[in-house]
């Protein structure tokens, strides 16, 4: 095992950490919305559950290589954080306008954590996901959600863990078994619990701000988003890792926002069927659609460049 390596990923965690606290005590200066309530406190409580359930899975894998941090992952942890930040920004809806699909806002930028994950290791991804959506929150002035920054963490690291394993699709099976778990039983919350409101859906022209019975398709969204990563499954079964990079971050998304939703049934109050159905399905369906289209997209651009490098 790499000495250094258990170093390497607490100073890793402890960034992420600082830079919220400093993203947090700076961000009022700068628009008074960036102010967080008093749920500033339960909100940190969770990302210090966030932050040691990473260090807990890296502890029973720490033999793996895939947790190296050295100037290289540094790197790609600025370009990656940076590059999630401003794509958040640009595709918030105020800048570039992205259609809802009803009621399902669609964030095409959750791939970068997804891609930066598979690319470049879990402590990369969880960087990437984590700082960059503090950032693009931040950017964005709507307001601050750590734990939701950390939700976007956990995205990140879980694309990354692909490179835990040796039989990658052995591995795959699982996760999709797992996946389909999850979607299944957001599914049938959604069906015991069809009039509540989508709390991620926001029209400022019509002045609804979550009010608003969540539609059919919001969901159906995780069932839907999970259909199609079987689909590429099944069209990639001979490209082993890009198959298995789709389907491990179908997993992060839906366990990395599903941490996300369920913390604010004490940072909000809501009830667990509210988080599930007003947060988590409008937020984790579309991220699954878009890691079934964008991810493979950014890794062939990837491989590409990788080929045109090696010559």
């Amino acid at each position: 095992m790499n000495g250094t390596r258990p170093l390497s990923v607490i100073i890793s965690l402890a960034a992420v950490l600082v830079i919220f606290l400093l993203v947090v005590w700076i961000g009022p200066s700068f628009n008074e919305s960036l102010q967080l309530d008093e749920t500033a406190l339960i909100r940190f409580v969770f990302v210090g559950v966030g932050l040691l359930a990473v260090f807990v899975v890296y502890w029973f894998t720490r033999d793996s290589t895939a947790w190296d941090v050295g100037t290289r992952e540094v790197v790609y942890m600025a370009i990656g954080a940076a590059l999630y930040a401003v794509f958040s920004y640009l595709f918030n809806g105020t800048v570039f306008v992205v259609p809802s699909v009803s009621q399902v806002a669609l964030r095409p930028a959750i791939a970068i954590p997804m891609f930066f994950g598979y690319a470049f290791g879990p402590v990369v991804g969880f960087f990437s996901g984590a700082v960059g959506n503090m950032f693009g929150d931040a950017l964005t002035g709507f307001g601050l959600y750590p734990q939701w920054s950390v939700g976007n963490g956990l995205v990140g690291m879980i694309s990354g863990m692909i490179a835990l394993y040796v039989d990658k699709k052995r591995a795959m099976d699982v996760v999709l078994y797992i996946s389909a778990a999850l979607a299944a039983i957001a599914t049938v919350i959604w069906i015991l619990n069809p009039t509540l409101a989508n709390m991620m859906f926001y029209d400022v022209d019509a002045g609804i701000f979550g009010d608003a019975a969540i539609s059919t398709f919001a969901g159906l969204s995780a069932v839907v988003g999970f259909v199609i990563v079987v689909a590429i499954r099944l069209i990639f079964r001979e490209n082993i890792d890009l198959a298995a990079a789709v389907t491990w971050a179908m997993l992060g998304n839906f366990i990395g926002i599903g941490f996300a939703a369920i913390s604010d049934i004490w940072v909000n109050g809501y009830s667990a069927s509210v988080a599930i159905v007003g947060e988590f399905l409008p937020a984790a369906g579309p991220n699954a659609i878009f890691a079934a289209i964008l991810v493979p997209i950014l890794i062939g651009a990837y491989k590409a460049l990788q080929r045109q490098i090696g010559r």
